[in-house]
């Protein structure tokens, strides 16, 4: 079914992005985490109705196209965060961020789908090219760091993130060995029941077929004994 997202969802797409999902992902986790709504006629004309007003804010010739890249070039955003000892990043940063905060802080309107840029996901510096005209693109720098820190130097940062990739290696490794040992655990069950005695042939009822063969091997006896004194 299609939904529109009310916000950024990482690996499925950014707020006002109409998207065709699950519908029990849409029933059980979107909609009622208010993270989408579902995509009516109306929505949809909203939407249009928006794109054209945004496009009004778009550069109309290559000239204001440079200017506004001019502007773009000499500007550096900054995201406090919170992050983790190895620079992870308690949540995220995302095209719609940016553009947010360009129109906040600069007035500048731009599309956020022109913003070529991953979402952050950890502390550092970055740069991210934006489309603004046909051969004009300016270049935006971001600081994404905790409040009032700067971020940690490019050694640092690999360092931070080798450390967290033996992590998360090391965790993998343990879950994956983990999940062998319930593995062979449930393989053992098996084994033992499969080995074990089968229905009616218990202890109980093995113990009980000897004492009766024994009855019946005294009384074969008593017969033969008879027979002979005859």
């Amino acid at each position: 079914m299609e939904v529109v997202l009310k916000q950024d969802v990482d690996q499925l797409g950014l707020r006002g992005e109409v998207v065709n999902v699950a519908r029990g992902y849409a029933r059980n986790f979107l909609l009622p985490r208010g993270l989408a709504e579902v995509a009516t006629p109306g929505l949809l004309r909203e939407l249009e109705r928006r794109d054209a007003q945004r496009a009004r804010h778009d550069a109309k010739s290559v000239d204001e196209a440079r200017a506004i890249a001019e502007r773009i070039d000499g500007l550096e955003l900054r995201f406090d965060v919170n992050a983790g000892p190895t620079g992870s990043l308690f949540g995220s940063v995302t095209a719609t961020h940016v553009a947010d905060r360009l129109w906040e802080q600069e007035k500048l309107r731009v599309d956020r789908r022109k913003l070529e840029m991953e979402t952050i996901k950890r502390v550092g510096r970055y740069t991210v090219a934006f489309d603004v005209f046909t051969d004009v693109t300016a270049h935006l720098k971001l600081v994404v760091a905790p409040e009032g820190q700067e971020p940690p130097a490019e050694e640092e940062l690999a360092e931070l993130e080798a450390k967290e990739a033996e992590r998360e290696s090391a965790a993998k490794a343990a879950a994956a060995e983990e999940a062998a040992a319930s593995a062979a655990a449930v393989e053992e069950v098996v084994e033992a029941e499969e080995e074990a005695p089968a229905e009616g042939e218990g202890p109980g009822e093995i113990e009980e077929a000897v004492v009766e063969a024994e009855v019946d091997s005294d009384a074969d006896s008593e017969a033969v004994e008879g027979e002979t004194s005859a």
